[in-house]
């Protein structure tokens, strides 16, 4: 049988990396790259495939004062970085952990427990993403880009990622679709002036941008800006005012000045229309009596 037939090996079900690799640990001799093993903390780099981008930092501070008192109690998971010689500089790229191996930093450790795996860019990408999920530290545009790549880049469906980082079906479709929100609404989340809930209730808007700076404004509630969102969606559309054509405009005032009346002018693809005004049946006898004539 050629390698052309043979079948395709099926996906590892999304959201069982972290147990799996992480229930491995004691099995081997911790020299091996199986087990748990520590190793000074400026041999880790982050890894630019961190979907986290921000860590606050009274959330540090406290893990910091945390490990001071009792130590990382879960391991950092980690792969060795190629050509990298054990001993000069960063040998091993984080995985999961970064936010612990930022706090020991902190709190002046000088090593970290890891759990060293080879794992390839995209495997490595995929359990960062699950990792940060389940752990529910995200912000909530940061936690739609993640669902956005595992579905994206690692062809996942909306039901597969629910299910692994224990979020509804119906969560996940919400929270995706605050990538659809326009820039400004999505920096103001970012900036912490809007909230998740916020943000939610916007994307029901006719002009998000526009109620978004309202809400943030007056300092609405969620529930106030759900109630704000209805009214503008309910008003009705005002269709922008046209500029009139100047010929048509300057017959109006011609016809105008000879009858004595209001008069206004319609153009049409095909022909047109010409309304007169009168305030009193004087006028309009007097008009009749000129058309009669002509």
């Amino acid at each position: 049988m050629s390698d052309a037939a043979l079948p395709r090996p099926k996906r590892a079900p999304l959201g069982r990396g972290l147990a799996a690799l992480f229930g491995e640990t004691g099995t081997r001799p911790l020299a091996e790259f199986g087990g748990a093993r520590s190793v000074p903390v400026e041999s880790v780099r982050p890894s630019p495939l961190q979907p986290r981008g921000h860590f606050g930092e009274a959330e540090l501070e406290a893990l910091a004062q945390s490990i001071r008192d009792k130590g990382i109690v879960q391991p950092l998971l980690v792969r060795p970085i190629e050509g990298a010689a054990n001993g000069s500089g960063a040998d091993f790229e984080l995985i999961a952990g970064e936010r612990r191996w930022r706090a020991a930093q902190r709190a002046g450790l000088h090593e970290v427990p890891v759990v060293v795996r080879h794992l390839a860019d995209d495997e490595a990408l995929e359990i960062a993403l699950v990792e940060n999920l389940q752990r529910e530290d995200l912000s909530a545009l940061e936690e739609a880009e993640a669902y956005s790549r595992l579905l994206r880049d690692f062809d996942r469906s909306q039901a597969d990622v629910a299910k692994a980082v224990g979020k509804s079906r119906s969560h996940v479709a919400n929270t995706l679709r605050l990538l659809s929100l326009p820039g400004p609404v999505q920096r103001q989340l970012e900036d912490g002036a809007l909230s998740a809930g916020h943000a939610r209730a916007l994307l029901a808007a006719p002009d998000p941008a526009a109620v978004a700076g309202e809400v943030v404004r007056r300092g609405l509630n969620v529930r106030a800006t759900e109630a704000l969102v209805r009214r503008r969606a309910a008003e009705p559309t005002r269709q922008p005012t046209k500029s009139r054509d100047p010929d048509t405009v300057a017959l109006e005032a011609e016809l105008a000045a000879a009858l004595g009346l209001r008069v206004t002018l319609s153009a049409k693809p095909r022909g047109g229309s010409l309304t007169l005004y009168y305030s009193s049946l004087d006028q309009l006898d007097r008009v009749l009596k000129l058309l009669r004539r002509g």
